[in-house]
C-alpha cells in the first residue's frame, strides 16, 4: 500500500463545517478524507475513485483546495483509490457505517521522482510506434473514430527542457476512419480539401512543465490553410531502449479542436437540424521519438 493514513481528529475546520451542514440519509454514511503531502500541506486536485467490493464505481471526484474530499454513500465496504500528479497511487479499504464516525480521515501521499528527461539533441518521431487519432461526434448520436496514417516529425531537446521545440507534418489525405466512402468525402473540398491543403502542421517552441510528468506543449496548428494556437496536454512517459539498442522517449498527449476555428464550417445538416459532424474534435496522440546519431 502506498501512502499513510492518519486519524480524523486532524481534519481541518472546513471539513467540520461541511459535516455540520450536510444532511445524511438514515441508511447512509460519510466518506471524509483530507489528502496531504509529507510536509502536511494539502494536495489539491487529487483524483478519487470509490468502488464497491466487486469493482463497481460508486463516486468519483477531486480534492478541494484544502485537500478535502467528502461524499455521502450507502453504508458498506468500499475501496478508495487516490492519484495525484507527482505522487505514488494510494489504495485502501474502508467501512462506512450509517450514523457512524466519518472516515477514513487524513492520508499522506508519498512523492515519486518524475521520469528521466531525454538528453539534449535532435530526435525524430517514429511513425511505426506512434499514432495520431481523433474522435468526433456524428449526427448527434454516435462518434466517429479515426486516425492519420502518414506523418513525420522532429524534436529538438534543449539543455533546458522548456526551451525545446518540435515540428510535426501530417498528410491530410492519410485520414482513415475505416469507411472508404466517408474517407473520400473527408478528403474532398467539402471537408479537409486535401488537394488544396495537403498537410496539417504543428510547430511548438514552448514546453511548459506543469509538475511531475505533466507538460503543456503550446504551439501553432495549421489546418485547412488556417493557423491557430493549440496546447497539447502531455503526459511524459520516460526514456527506454528499443529492441535494436536505440534510445527512445515516449509521451501521450490530448487536445480539443473546434472545426469552426479552422473555417471547417460546412453546413451538412440532417433532419431536425442535427449536424452531420460535431463542432469539436478530440485529438489523442501516442508518440515515440528516437535519438538521431
Amino acid at each position: 500500500m502506498f501512502g499513510r493514513r492518519r486519524g480524523l481528529e486532524t481534519a481541518g475546520s472546513s471539513s467540520s463545517t461541511q459535516l455540520a451542514t450536510l444532511e445524511v440519509p438514515p441508511s447512509a454514511g460519510l466518506l471524509s478524507v483530507r489528502v496531504l503531502d509529507p510536509g502536511q500541506q494539502p494536495v489539491r486536485q487529487a483524483v478519487f475513485e470509490v468502488t464497491d467490493p466487486i469493482g463497481r464505481r460508486v463516486v468519483t471526484g477531486e480534492s478541494d483546495p484544502y485537500g478535502g474530499f467528502l461524499a455521502t454513500v450507502p453504508e458498506g465496504e468500499y475501496r478508495i483509490a487516490v492519484t495525484a500528479e507527482g505522487y505514488a497511487p494510494y489504495h485502501a479499504s474502508t467501512l462506512v457505517v450509517a450514523g457512524g464516525q466519518p472516515g477514513p480521515g487524513d492520508i499522506v501521499l508519498e512523492p515519486v521522482d518524475p521520469p528521466l528527461l531525454p538528453e539534449p539533441g535532435h530526435w525524430e518521431l517514429d511513425p511505426g510506434h506512434s499514432a495520431v487519432c481523433f474522435t468526433a461526434g456524428h449526427i448527434g448520436l454516435a462518434r466517429i473514430r479515426g486516425r492519420f496514417n502518414t506523418f513525420a516529425g522532429a524534436v529538438r531537446i534543449a539543455d533546458r527542457m522548456e526551451n525545446s521545440s518540435m515540428h510535426v507534418i501530417i498528410d491530410a489525405a492519410g485520414i482513415d476512419t475505416g469507411v472508404r466512402m466517408r474517407d473520400d468525402h473527408l478528403r474532398s473540398a467539402d471537408f479537409l480539401d486535401a488537394a488544396r491543403y495537403p498537410t496539417i502542421e504543428f510547430y511548438s517552441e514552448r514546453f511548459i512543465h506543469r509538475g511531475g510528468s505533466r507538460w503543456a506543449v503550446a504551439g501553432a496548428l495549421t489546418l485547412h490553410g488556417v493557423s491557430r494556437s493549440v496546447t497539447l496536454d502531455t503526459e511524459y512517459l520516460g526514456v527506454g531502449t528499443g529492441m535494436e539498442g536505440e534510445t527512445r522517449a515516449a509521451c501521450r498527449a490530448t487536445a480539443e479542436l473546434h472545426r469552426e476555428d479552422f473555417t471547417l464550417t460546412w453546413q451538412s445538416m440532417l433532419a431536425r437540424g442535427i449536424a452531420a459532424v460535431g463542432s469539436s474534435v478530440a485529438v489523442d496522440l501516442d508518440v515515440q521519438i528516437v535519438r538521431k546519431n
